[in-house]
Parts: structure tokens; sequence; C-alpha cells
């Protein structure tokens, strides 16, 4: 077969994929984009020594930074060189905006519109229900990235400045970190990490806004953008988004404040109003972005089984963070209080809730949490450290959070992989995966005599 035969042949199979399972050609695209950027990472040129990276370190890399989790085995300031990083921002805006979005965006630019196909990808990619929002929904896409990126990286450069840094550096420095707030990927360039900083309101403010923005969704940053006058036409998504994400914010904030008051490896050594940042910074990491100021290894167990649920929770749909989604624990949440009342119908802000949007969130949650489960018990074969330490790897990487109690870097090779394929999993979510993993959906024409089994 000539090459223009085979170059046909290839793109029919890829319009066929992308027509009968669109989920499935997902997966593909984001899992070809973590193998060239692994191939990237084991060059030479990647690495501050100029020696190949271990193919388990640059695969974790690369697949912690696609899949915006923030996880390393290595330090990203000083083993990666300048190309390295360079490899791995590229990754991190990639996975932000989704494969699927940027291949609607390269599709527009060079067709001047969206075709039918990549309409199908991106609406799997920003679970928009209609086909007719996508337009919409990519421009809201690059433009709220665009904005709130370069808003963090006009107030994080002079920060750079301010530390000592070259113009050069400080910019570099200034838009990685940017871009790695917004689209909670929790990689870090800062020499010795951020806990040095804890009290520093310049660096923290910022990194609570932008992962907040960056963790409600497109969806929401879109309807609450058209109709940010009339908050009471937000869709039932956006209002149970932002809603959900502020209790959890509050509430989290506060907890974590009362279980770290005293530890003096944590905030008891801090000042009254550097233990108030330190704590609205840990309530927000959770979210996904796993940018932490304190030393989260020293944190107290009570502390990190919070940071477990919150983490498993994540932050909105189709947003850069990870976890099972706010609004499946809305939904599920709602269930539980119609089901105590007695209620027949699930209902929020006047707009009721259907079946099919419970069983769903049903079917994420169970996923998720089997998928942390078989995890953690992997792990717990493979290695000799305790269950709580292990728990919280597991679910940082399954929420692409990136949050860690220090254990990642010691981890056996067969760990990292684990993790990596968890990371993958929970970046392109479950339902993706199970629906690439479906060979047919099932019609049935005769349905089943209905009965209740005794639940409780």
């Amino acid at each position: 077969m000539s090459f223009p035969g085979a170059l046909r042949a290839s793109r029919d199979w890829v319009d066929h994929i992308a027509r009968s399972s669109p989920a499935r050609l997902a997966l593909l695209v984001f899992a070809a984009i973590i193998v060239l950027e692994t191939a990237l990472l084991s060059l030479p040129a990647a690495t501050a020594s100029g020696e190949r990276a271990p193919f388990a370190d640059a695969l974790f890399t690369a697949t912690s930074a696609v899949c915006v989790t923030g996880l390393v085995t290595v330090d990203t300031a000083t083993y990666w060189s300048f190309f390295g990083q360079v490899v791995i921002l590229v990754g991190i805006q990639i996975g932000g905006l989704g494969v699927m979005t940027l291949a609607s965006i390269l599709g527009l630019a060079v067709s001047r519109r969206i075709g039918l196909t990549q309409r199908m990808l991106t609406a799997v990619e920003t679970k928009t229900t209609g086909l007719g929002e996508v337009g919409s929904l990519i421009r809201a896409v690059v433009v709220a990235s665009a904005v709130v990126e370069a808003s963090l990286a006009v107030v994080l450069v002079p920060w750079f400045l301010d530390l000592g840094e070259a113009l050069g550096p400080a910019l570099w420095h200034g838009v990685f970190m940017a871009l790695s707030i917004f689209n909670n990927a929790g990689f870090v360039v800062v020499n010795g990490g951020l806990t040095p900083y804890v009290g520093d309101w310049w660096l923290g403010l910022p990194i609570v806004v932008g992962t907040f923005i960056g963790a409600v969704g497109f969806p929401v940053i879109l309807n609450v953008a058209r109709q940010w006058r009339e908050p009471r036409r937000w869709s039932l998504h956006a209002k149970l988004t932002i809603v959900t994400s502020a209790l959890l914010f509050a509430g989290a904030a506060v907890a974590i404040a009362l279980f770290e008051w005293t530890n003096p490896a944590t905030l008891g050594r801090l000042s009254l109003g550097d233990r108030v940042l330190a704590s609205l910074v840990q309530g927000m990491t959770p979210r996904s972005s796993g940018l932490a100021t304190v030393d989260v290894g020293q944190m107290r167990e009570s502390t990190w089984f919070l940071t477990d649920a919150l983490m498993f929770v994540g932050g909105g749909s189709a947003s850069t963070a990870g976890g099972i989604k706010v609004t499946t624990l809305a939904v599920l949440v709602l269930a539980i209080v119609a089901e105590a009342r007695g209620d027949r119908d699930i209902e929020a802000y006047g707009r009721r809730i259907g079946s099919s949007t419970v069983r769903l969130a049903v079917s994420v949650a169970f996923l998720g949490s089997t998928l942390v489960g078989i995890s953690t018990l992997l792990l717990l074969m493979m290695t000799d450290l305790p269950l709580d330490s292990i728990l919280f790897e597991v679910i940082s990487a399954f929420a692409t959070c990136g949050l860690s109690t220090g254990i990642t870097a010691d981890l056996p090779d067969g760990a990292k992989y684990v993790l990596s394929a968890l990371m993958y999993a929970g970046r392109t979510g479950t339902i993706t995966v199970a629906a690439a993993l479906a060979l047919r959906e099932r019609r049935r024409v005769i349905r089943m005599p209905n009965e209740r089994p005794i639940i409780g």
C-alpha cells in the first residue's frame, strides 16, 4: 500500500472510531500524548545532568503532566532542564484544555468551522449536552484559560523578581506556576518548594483564586459569563458546582485549621495571619491543585483522612480538576435527602433530577472507589508502607491532585506504573473508561417485570 493510501486508511479508521466511540478515541489520544511526552522526557537534553532519565520516572512525570496531577518522583525544579520543563508545561496545558478540546480548536483554525466529528469528541471531553454548544464552549475554554493564566502570570512574575531572580527566569517561572495553578497541575519550579513561603499572601491568594476558577469547570464559566447579572438564571449544574465547591472549601479550611492549629510541624509554629492563609490554601488544594504550603507528610492522620475525602470528591465536571466531581457528591446527597423525606422526586433549585443522573452518579462513585481500592491493595503488596500513607497517595493519583506524604520518590517501579495507570484513569474519567471498554450499547425491546429487593 502506498503512503497516501496508508494515510487515507488511517484517517478513515480514526474517523470511524470517532463516530462509533468518541470516548475510546479520547483514551487513545490521551495515551498517544503521554507516549510522546515520555519519549521527549527520556532524551538526555530533558535532564539537568544530561543523562537519560529512568523510564519509570519519565513515564510517571509525563503521565502526571498530561493528567494534570502533580505527583513527582524527581524534583521538577532541579532534575529537569529548561527543555524538560517546557515539555512538562506543554503536557500540562494540553491536559488542562483537554485533548479533545484542543483537537477541535485546531480543526476550527484549519477549516474555519467545527465538523460533526470534532463536536462529538469535544462533547465527550467537556460533558456538553448539546452539540450546538461546543463552539461557544471552546471559545470560553480558550478565553478563560488565556485570561486567568495571563492574570496569574502578571501577579507571579513580580513575586519571583522580588525573590531576586533575573527577568528571564522570573518570566519563565511565573508563567510556569500560573499554568500549573489554573490547570490544577501541582508542579512546582520553586527551589525548595512552597513551604518557606507559607505566610506569603502574594503567593497564597493566587493559588486559592486560580485553583477555584480552574476547578469549577468550563461549562460553569461559560454559563456564569453569559448570565453573570442574573444568578437565578444560571443552570442547575452551575449552581450545584459553585455552591458545593464553596461549602467544601469553607468546611475544609475550618476543619484543617482545627486539626492542625497546635501541630508544631505545620500550623502550630506560625503567626495568626500565617495560620489563616495556610488553612485557606490547604482547604483549596484538595480540589485538585496539589500545591501545598505546609509539609503534608507532617500533618496529623485526622487531617490526612479529611484530605482523602476531599481529594476523592475533587472539582467540577469538565474542569482541570479530578475526582468523582462535586456534582456527583451533590446529586448523591440530594438523593439521600429525598429518600429520607419520602419525596418521589429529587429536586434542587426548582428543577427535578432524573433517575438516569442518579444512576450515573452512583456508577462514578462506585467505579472510583473500586479503582482506589484495587490500587491500594496492589501498592500494599508491593511495599511495606502503612495503609494511611498508601491510601493518601492512591487517592491523590486517582483524583489527579498531586498532594503527597513524601513517599512517591521511594516507590518501586511497579508501584509507579500502578499510579501512572491510576492517574490516566482518573483524568480520562471512570465513565469514559467504562464507555470506551464497552463493545456495544445494549438495546432491549422487552423489559422485565418490576420488583424491589430489600435494601438495608
